[in-house]
Order: C-alpha cells, then structure tokens, then sequence
C-alpha cells in the first residue's frame, strides 16, 4: 500500500506542478502585450538552425579545451604504455605523445586536423591549465625530499652532485661560446644564453631517477641511498642556481639582478623560519586523513598559492615556490604521504600531460632540415653526457665508490626528463632560447633519459655483476617451491593457506614466497617502507598462525605480469599462485566494445592476432594480467577464485577430458599433507578407461584409505558443491564452463584454476 501512496504523490505533484508551470506561461503571454518583440526569421529550417548551434559548441574555446584534454591524455597514455613494454619511463612516451600531436608530426601532415583540435587562439589556455599542473607536481616533487637524508650523508652526496652541477654548467657555458652567433636570439645577451644553456646541462629529473632505482630494487642498497641523496641535492642547488639565472635575464646584469637575489633570499628566510614551524605544528597535531578537515587542507593549498605567487612576483618564477612551499612542508612521512597522495593523481595524470603537448606544440622538429644542425644537436648530447655522465662518475670515484657504481651513478644523474622541459620553456618564454635550439634540446632530453636504462643494462653485463633479484633461500634444489602473487593483502592470506594446503607436512623440504609488486608510479621513495610494511603485515601474521615459514619478496614494477611470470621462470618454481583479476571491460557494451578496440591498438595484441596465437573475437574468462601470466608463464599456474577460503578440507576436481588428468597430482598432494577428502567426477571415464590412471588412484586409495572418491555421474546438484571447500579444475575446462553459461558457476566453491607447465 506505501507503495502505491508514494506513486500517487510523486504522480500528483510533478503533473499538478507542470500544469501550474503551464498556466504561469500563458498568463505571462498576455504580459507581452504593447512590447516590441520581433522574432527573427532566418528563413532556415529547425535542423539547420540545430546544425548552426552544433558546431558552434563545438568551437567554443571550453569545448575545444576539453577535446585537447581527451585527445591529450589518450595519446599520452598510449605512447607511455609502448615506453612502458620496452622498459622506459613512461616520462618518455608522454614526451614523444606531444611532439607527435605538434607540429613535428600531425601538424606536418594532418594541417587542417592540427588547426582544429590547436588552434592558436586556444594554445593559452593550454598553457595556463599546464602551468598549473607544473606547480602541483614542483609541489609534490619537494615534499618527496627527505632532507633528513641529506642531513644524515650530506658529504660525499654534496661532492657528487655540487660536481655533477658545476663540470655540465661549465661545459654548458663553453658550448655557448662556439654556438652563440650561430643560434642565439639577436637580442639576447651572451651572459643570459650561457647561463641557459649551462643550467640545462646540469639538470637531473630527480622523480625519474627514483623510479628507475626503485625498478632494479636499489631502493634498500647502499648505492640507491647515495644516488637518491646525490639527486635531492642536485634538485636543490640546480633550482636555486635556476632562481638566480632567471633573475640575472630579467635584471639584465649581474648587479640589477642582485636586488632580485636579495628579495629572495628574504622570502626563503622567512619560509624557513616563520612559515615551516607554523606547518610542522599543523602536522604534528594531524597525522591522519580523518583529522585533515577542509580547513587545514586549505592553509597547505594556500601556502602553495602563496608562495608561488610571491616567487613569482619577486623574479625567479613561480615554480620555485611550488617547490619550496613542498620542501618545508612537515617531515612527518605519514602527513606527506597523505597529501601526495591528494596531489599527484590529479598532477601527473591529468595536467602534466597537458605540458608535455604543449612542449611538443613549441617543439618543431622540421627546423632541424640542415645536417649540420644535426651535428650540432649530436654535439649538444655529447656535451651533456659527457658534463654529467663523466662528471658524476668521476666524483663518486674520487669519494671512495667503486667503477662499477661511480658508472651507475652517473647513469642515472644523466637522467633529465621532465626537469629539463621545465628548464627549456621558460628559457623559451623568457626569450632566451630560439626554435631550432629549443627543439635540439628537446631531443636531449629525450636521449639522455632513454639512454639510462641501457646504459644501467651495459654497466651490469660489463662488471658481470648480475642483480639477485631472487634471494638466494627460494632458489634451492630439491624443495617444492611455491611463489605466491598477491595485490590484496587479504587475498593474500587466502592464497598463502591454499598454498600450505600443498605442502603442510613436507617440513624443510617445501618453500614459501609471498611477493608483492606495485606499479613505479604509485610510489615514492617516501612511502615504499611503509607500503611494504603494510601490504605484507596480514600475510606474515597468516604464516605465523599456519607455522608456515616465508620469504617476502617486494619490487616496484614497471610491468607487473611480466615481472610475476619472470620471477616464477627464473626461480624454477613448482607452482605460481596469483588471485582472478576483473576485467574493466566486461560487464556493460561499452565495456566490451572498449575492450574489442584496445585489441588493435595494444601492439602485442596486434602481433598474436597476426600470426595466429590469439583469436580476434577471443572471448575470456580473465582479465588481461591473469592472461599474460598463463601465456608468459613456464610452470604451472594456480588462479584462485576466492570466496573466503579457509581450508582443503573437502576437495571437488571435475575431470571432463584427457587434459585434465594432470590434476590427479595434486589431488595427491592435498591428501598427503592436509588429509583432504577429495571427490573426482570422471564424467567422460577418462580414469576409468586408462589402466594407468586407474593404478594411480589405486595407490593413492591404499596409502589413505577413504579419502578419495570417483564419481560418474552427469548431475552434481547444488547441496554437494555448496559442501566442499574447494574445487580444482583445468583452465580448459574452466573455459568451457563459462562459455556454456553452466549452473554450477553459482554455487561453487573456492575454485583452484590450474594450468600445466609449458
């Protein structure tokens, strides 16, 4: 009856509204009465005048933003993920995702199509958003430094990268000599030039370079430490030396620009010693995300505001104090990690993209249409490998290093990504850097941070110094070895019980590996301690209840499954166990039309297609991820489909072919060490019918009686599957029973999907 009542209300107040609404307009028709009001006639139809409307919208500058920013993130998330496959920084794809959508490339080609989506009148606003997002991520980069870190090794890390700063500058300054009649702005200063080209060539990308120390697991080594410390203290002194040449361009002369320094140094004074207790305080009195009110949220935005509008006010542009307003916020890690977790989403995914095409816009690879400009963008790399590879490699060895890792710290302070796009646009919009040497450098950048990762590769195969990244207790001979993959702790618990389900009672002769593998961007070197803390706390807890002895195994990773399936091949294991991911592109149309299109725009997809190995209309039971671990994968592979599983108490295993009588094995394992009681349904007499198989459950039968069943029958009802604690079939099977829609999916249990060794 309420029902109905609530349909009778909503019926009689929304028509008897309406109707009111209705007589409102009538009554005030007959107010237009005495006024001149004309209705134009266009002498167009209704559609016509639609159309107009339509592609009016259509250019209305909010529109066209909001296309550059669509076009800008897809193009940038797929070029990165291509950079991503070949081992290198995404920071790469999203570079060459804006030189590709400039001028260099789609401009070049696709004129009328360029001029649409970029229109010069709309580049402002691009510009604007993208600045925006520049301060956002200067911000994040600052709270990212550990200052105690360099308080605690700030010596030999001030050697390193004082000379890793002033070798590159100066050879910076001396390449300007030989290029600057040549390629500097006719209005320009030599003075300004040198001082531009110098600070472009002793940049490092500090969030690059933490990332790739992350990635080869140098986090927790002693070299990570001092080449994190080296590049936090090269990211402080080249922004400072930044602030200083920015002001000598503007001033002009070293002694206008001196009452710039001075006003800056007063405001670096007074973030230091006014502002920095005022926050520390803030933070110390709230360390959670429940006692951050919108309030005390708003002071830290606004002390960024601030503080970038005053650094840009005095002189030395408002991306120093974006970066300074992050360095003095709280030392409390927990309160940093809240707020870059706030920041960097919306920073690094949505507006640095935005700079990244909007460096590619000013960036016109077709002006370099003369080989000798080529040879002068060869020289240009020349110097800056040779200023900060050699430079830093040399000082780390002098401090006491040894080749191997003075080489590898100057690899990775050859870094310069983002940090040295930065540097170039405002050197561009200053007026320092001309097109062609804008664009030269661009090609730098690019060089130099692609070039880090082979070089890390070279050092390592030179000095056969091979990186253990199996410890050495899981790669040990004649043990059962298990490799447990787990994203959700609490997934992995239920993993971790399954696998000692395997082998509970094989005492020292069995082996356990929890690991776990974040993706590189979800991560700083702020909170990697504490995220593997906390993803591995409810797993070791579990192993101790179980009397299961582990080994963690924690990576950043830049390609999960490929790492998960290497792991596994490379340590030999007899079993990988990993959870069943969701696929996003299941379970609406537009999902599933997502999902058909990223087949021909995924490269590896593309080429399985080609020649064979996948199908096109392909349609799985598993999610992208769990697909590449069965395909990579050499030993046998266990997803688990978990619904709260505690124990193998009761085991169910439908064997529907000749395939799936590998299963049998570990039908044996469970009884031999958890005393299972396992079921077989031999629907197709598979076992019946195969004297060998047959002898196979009759051992199994006489070394523990009663706890093995075969079964024949075509109809298992609901009550005998809801009783069991797990059921263990084959991927085919498994296959087959989705595609046939079969009523068992809803009342299984826990459900063991294995796959064979290749």
């Amino acid at each position: 009856m309420q029902k109905f009542k609530n349909s009778f209300f909503y019926v009689g107040v929304i028509g008897g509204f309406t109707a009111l609404m209705y007589w409102i307009v009538l009554l005030g028709a007959k107010l237009e009465q005495g006024r001149n009001i004309v209705i134009p006639d266009t002498g167009r139809t209704q559609w016509q005048e639609f159309l107009d409307s339509l592609i009016h919208n259509l250019e209305h500058p909010l529109a066209i933003l909001l296309a550059q920013i669509v076009t800008i993130i897809f193009v940038a998330r797929f070029f990165g993920w291509i950079c991503k496959k070949i081992g290198q920084p995404t920071v790469i794809g999203e570079i060459i995702a804006g030189i590709v959508l400039g001028p260099s490339l789609i401009g070049m080609y696709f004129p009328e199509f360029f001029a649409t989506l970029f229109p010069a009148a709309s580049l402002g606003n691009l510009q604007f958003l993208s600045q925006i997002g520049l301060i956002l991520f200067m911000f994040v980069i600052g709270m990212e430094l550990d200052l105690k870190v360099l308080k605690n090794k700030a010596h030999e890390a001030v050697v390193i990268s004082h000379a890793s700063i002033i070798i590159p500058f100066a050879l910076g300054m001396g390449l300007a000599y030989f290029i600057y009649q040549s390629f500097a702005p006719t209005s320009v200063q030599f003075t300004s030039f040198a001082l531009f080209l110098g600070i472009a060539m002793s940049i490092t990308a500090f969030p690059v370079l933490a990332r790739i120390v992350q990635e080869r697991g140098l986090h927790k080594t002693r070299l990570g430490t001092v080449v994190i410390t080296c590049a936090a203290a090269d990211d402080i002194t080249a922004w400072c030396l930044l602030a200083a040449v920015i002001a000598i361009v503007k001033a002009g002369s070293f002694v206008s620009a001196l009452y710039i320094i001075a006003l800056a140094a007063v405001y670096v004074l007074l973030m230091i010693k006014v502002v920095r207790p005022f926050l520390t305080r803030i933070g110390n009195l709230h360390q959670t995300k429940e006692s951050l009110s919108k309030p005390i949220v708003a002071i830290f935005f606004l002390t960024l505001i601030i503080s970038s509008y005053a650094t840009e006010v005095i002189g030395i542009h408002a991306l120093f104090g974006a970066f300074m307003a992050g360095a003095i916020m709280p030392e409390n890690i927990k309160f940093r990690n809240i707020f870059i977790e706030k920041v960097e989403d919306v920073a690094l995914v949505l507006l640095l993209p935005l700079f990244f095409v909007f460096t590619g816009l000013r960036t016109e690879i077709g002006l370099l249409n003369d080989p000798y400009l080529w040879k002068v963008t060869g020289l240009i790399i020349l110097v800056a490998v040779v200023g900060k590879f050699i430079g830093s490699a040399i000082a780390a060895k002098f401090v006491g290093q040894n080749w191997k890792d003075s080489l590898t710290i100057g690899a990775l302070m050859n870094t310069r990504g983002l940090m040295e796009l930065v540097v170039l646009n405002i050197g561009y919009d200053l007026g320092v850097l001309t097109p062609e040497i804008f664009a030269m450098m661009v090609i730098m950048a690019l060089v130099t941070t692609f070039m880090t990762g082979p070089a890390l590769d070279l050092i390592n195969w030179a000095f056969k110094s091979k990186q253990q990244e199996i410890p050495q207790e899981i790669s040990q001979i004649n043990k059962f070895k298990v490799l447990v993959s787990f994203g959700n702790p609490e997934r992995g618990k239920s993993l971790l019980r399954l696998a000692n389900s395997f082998i509970k009672k094989l005492n020292g002769n069995a082996a356990v590996t929890a690991m776990h593998l974040s993706p590189t961007n979800e991560l700083n070197h702020y909170n990697v301690a504490e995220y593997e803390k906390e993803s591995f706390t409810p797993i070791i807890e579990e192993s101790e209840n179980l009397n299961q002895k582990i080994t963690t195994l924690f990576k950043a990773s830049n390609d999960i499954d490929s790492d998960i399936t290497e792991v596994a091949n490379k340590g030999d294991y007899d079993l990988l166990l990993v959870g069943l991911g969701q696929s996003i592109f299941e379970g609406s149309l537009l999902g599933k039309i997502l999902g058909f299109t990223t087949r021909f725009i995924n490269p590896e997809k593309l080429l399985n297609q080609v020649t064979g190995k996948e199908s096109l209309f392909e349609n799985s039971p598993f999610d992208e991820r769990t697909k590449n671990i069965i395909s990579k994968s050499k030993v046998p592979v266990g997803i688990l489909i978990d619904k709260d599983f505690s124990s193998a108490e009761t085991v169910f295993i439908p064997v529907f072919s000749e395939n799936d009588t590998f299963l049998i094995q570990f039908a044996q394992k469970l009884i031999n060490n958890s005393e299972s009681q396992i079921t077989i349904l031999d629907v197709a007499g598979q076992i019946k019918n195969n004297p060998e198989l047959k002898e196979k459950v009759r051992a199994i039968e006489q070394k523990a009686p009663n706890h093995i069943n075969l079964l024949n029958e075509r109809i298992i009802d609901k009550e005998f599957l809801v009783s069991q604690h797990l059921m263990i079939v084959s991927i085919e099977s498994w296959k087959k029973l989705v595609d046939s829609k079969s009523l068992w999916l809803s009342d299984i249990p826990s459900t063991l999907i294995l796959k064979e060794s290749n």
